[in-house]
């Protein structure tokens, strides 16, 4: 049978140019959608007063003043904000972020691990030593080696008197468990956790989006239409996404979609190889930051695209938010 081709739209470029440590970490900014994001814009739902009571410590903890109402004892340099999904975290962090004066970063959890282990983890300290504030959003530790990675980065830090910001769904001493030997890492995990103050943010999702609600899987013929009005569109087969992946690093990914303004996959399949998979979830996080429109086509819906094995496995929140990402990204225009 003849391989379909997609005509009348570019391809992802092969080679991307390596950036330095600066470069890098000069990405690390809050994504467009949060560009504007402020405390005033914030609109904390009258039901779930654990929003407003977030909204006044994560401005006092931008200021360095607590309240008399929420004065009790901290050491913590950092405040993690934990809730569900759709409850306004990133938001909150994104206006600490910007409220914040002085050298700051913003980022999330995957970004981080990805970029200190890309540039090495002394040039890491040495130059976010130079920050007043590291905001981590998604800050979630899915294997042992993640988990001392950011242990001592953030020991590092702190005790050069850096701030953190965090977002999250699991409380930070609740991070690892039933996901790998929690034991044999609880004292690094634990060490994670004291170094934060946790703050609920209590809620229902306000987007009212299903998670669990399949993305439209189009025929190549309607991908090829849907392609034909849609500006700086970029299509892909999608064994040549995942080879593509496959040779860089992700911390290379947000300049390797950086001229992207819709795109299309084609040929979708299943998979079954786990660092294939986190790859593809790394790059959707990248494509949902800028919000680029996503439509697929294949043996298979893109909401189906990680196997049962791995929704139920170690990485299951991973691939939960990027199948989640992925439905919301098939619904832009």
């Amino acid at each position: 049978m003849l391989e379909q081709r997609i005509t009348g739209a570019n391809s992802l470029p092969s080679i991307v140019p390596d950036l330095t440590p600066k470069e890098l970490i000069k990405q690390l900014l809050p994504p467009p959608e949060f560009a504007k994001a402020r405390f005033e814009s914030y609109r904390p739902d009258a039901n779930f007063p654990s929003q407003q009571q977030a909204v006044e410590i994560a401005k006092q903890f931008v200021t360095g003043k607590r309240a008399k109402l929420f004065a009790k004892t901290s050491t913590a340099p950092g405040i993690y904000l934990d809730g569900g999904f759709g409850v306004g975290k990133t938001h909150l962090l994104a206006s600490i972020w910007h409220e914040f004066e002085g050298a700051k970063a913003f980022g999330s959890f995957l970004e981080y691990t990805s970029l200190v282990g890309y540039i090495g983890f002394q040039t890491a300290v040495k130059e976010f030593s130079k920050f007043g504030l590291i905001c981590i959003d998604e800050f979630e530790l899915d294997d042992p080696g993640d988990t001392m990675l950011m242990s001592r980065f953030l020991k590092e830090l702190s005790a050069v008197g850096v701030k953190f910001a965090a977002t999250s769904n699991t409380p930070p001493n609740a991070l690892g468990q039933g996901r790998f030997a929690a034991e044999d890492f609880k004292r690094e995990i634990q060490g994670l956790g004291e170094r934060f103050e946790i703050i609920s943010v209590d809620g229902e999702d306000y987007r009212h989006r299903d998670s669990s609600a399949e993305s439209r899987n189009l025929s190549i013929r309607e991908l090829q239409d849907w392609i034909g009005y849609q500006p700086d569109p970029t299509a892909m087969k999608f064994s040549e996404l995942l080879t593509l992946l496959g040779q860089l690093h992700p911390t290379k990914f947000r300049r390797l979609i950086s001229d992207v303004g819709s795109f299309a996959i084609y040929d979708v399949f299943q998979l079954e190889d786990q660092v294939a998979a986190l790859r593809l979830v790394a790059l959707v996080d990248r494509l949902y930051e800028q919000q680029i429109p996503l439509r697929t086509s294949g043996d298979i819906s893109a909401t189906k695209v990680f196997s049962s094995t791995m929704i139920s496995g170690g990485y299951r929140k991973k691939y939960l938010r990027a199948l989640s990402r992925i439905g919301a990204l098939c619904e832009l225009y």
